[in-house]
């Protein structure tokens, strides 16, 4: 059986981290704890390591992961030609449930899946999960269950859904807003930023009107509606 670190414990984090951050390098699967969901986490530059997150999951290369990253400034190491409705919308919601699709820089060596030229970015706001990505570097992560199931909100739910096919489990308890921590987890918002103006692919804890008050303060705009279609989005993101 993989080995599962508690990382309440000042111990079982030390020791927790530096086995994730290991098996990263190797090219492993890890399952770490978000400030959504738990997720399911590979090095974004491994092709080998993202196409095994795929098939653990059971999903297909039409489905790519979201990227996890510990800095804001990462967003222009990944991307290019960033609207500033969507550096509004990150200096505001940055780190915390929001997912932005922007443009991927063309010249990075990663393949993440049918992505159309796009990527999906969070910065988490979740400690664990911001140190172990500043060692890591971005990780591609997507929620720590199979196709169809609902997103782990346990450690023992992922673990029960990903098995071996996960190297290394990190226990953070259950996430925030989970029934075991009194409530119900939701993932995070994800915003389509390659047009004119910020389209809402899937709603959660930052509203459409929210996104659409941030996009207004720069430039009053017709309103930013939900758009499940988009042929770019990530389906079924996480998250992490």
């Amino acid at each position: 059986m993989s080995p599962v670190y508690d990382v309440l414990s000042s111990t079982g984090r030390t020791e927790g981290v530096q086995a994730a951050v290991d098996a990263v390098r190797r090219g492993e699967l890890i399952v770490l704890p978000t400030d959504t969901v738990y997720g399911v986490g590979a090095d974004a530059f491994d092709p080998v390591a993202v196409q095994r997150l795929l098939e653990a999951k059971g999903r297909g290369r039409q489905q790519p992961p979201p990227v996890l990253v510990a800095d804001v400034r990462t967003l222009d190491a990944l991307a290019v030609e960033v609207p500033e409705y969507a550096r509004a919308l990150v200096a505001r919601y940055w780190p915390g449930p929001l997912t932005v699709v922007v443009r991927a820089q063309p010249s990075l060596a990663w393949d993440l899946g049918d992505t159309n030229g796009t990527v999906a970015l969070r910065m988490p706001d979740q400690e664990l999960a911001l140190e172990l990505l500043t060692q890591t570097g971005p990780l591609a992560v997507s929620s720590a269950n199979r196709t169809g199931a609902p997103a782990a909100q346990t450690v023992v739910q992922a673990a029960t859904q990903l098995g071996a096919a996960v190297e290394v489990y990190l226990d953070g308890g259950a996430v925030h807003g989970s029934p075991e921590a009194g409530g119900a987890a939701v993932a995070s918002t994800i915003v389509d930023c390659t047009r004119e103006r910020p389209v809402v692919l899937r709603p959660g804890p930052i509203s459409v009107a929210e996104v659409q008050a941030c996009a207004d303060e720069l430039a009053p705009g017709s309103p930013a509606a939900p758009d499940a279609d988009f042929p770019g989005a990530p389906s079924g993101v996480p998250e992490g």
